[in-house]
């Protein structure tokens, strides 16, 4: 009868466990959504700022936003390219928890648009809160859920 014992063991199997138990699809509107559901404090890319369009009154809010969460300590990326629904299925597949949206609104009242990856819900927030919402969630001191019910539903 053939055994095999492999009592190696290092950081590359942790790695491959990580992904493939954090790795799901789901099937919306009418096509296949991948997202690597990784935890906000492990996931490389934790928040992403992307401007509803490529306009410069949306993009100098987004930019200044980047600014602020990277001074703060996180890593922040910037997407402009492409159709907004696009990037957000982008960034759920390398795993970013949470998206930040400027758009039309964001000019009027200084409110941006968090997007959750998991539950795809949205929410608006304050541009000056931004760094305290930015922390709480990835650090998991708020979780997505507890946030709704402080800020504003969409």
């Amino acid at each position: 009868m053939p055994h095999v014992v492999e009592p190696s063991l290092g950081i590359d199997r942790i790695m491959y466990t990580l992904l493939e138990h954090s790795y799901y699809e789901d099937f919306v509107e009418g096509e296949i959504r991948k997202v690597l559901k990784l935890k906000p404090k492990l996931a490389p890319i934790p928040i992403a700022v992307l401007p509803l369009m490529s306009k410069p009154e949306l993009i100098e809010p987004a930019k200044k936003i980047v600014h602020e969460i990277r001074k703060s300590g996180f890593m922040c990326e910037y997407d402009e390219s492409g159709f907004i629904g696009k990037r957000y299925r982008r960034f759920d597949e390398i795993g970013t928890p949470y998206c930040i949206t400027t758009d039309y609104q964001t000019l009027e009242d200084d409110t941006v648009t968090i997007r959750d990856r998991d539950t795809m819900r949205q929410v608006r927030v304050p541009m000056k809160e931004i760094n305290k919402v930015v922390r709480n969630l990835i650090l998991e001191i708020w979780n997505f859920e507890k946030m709704r019910e402080r800020y504003i539903n969409i």
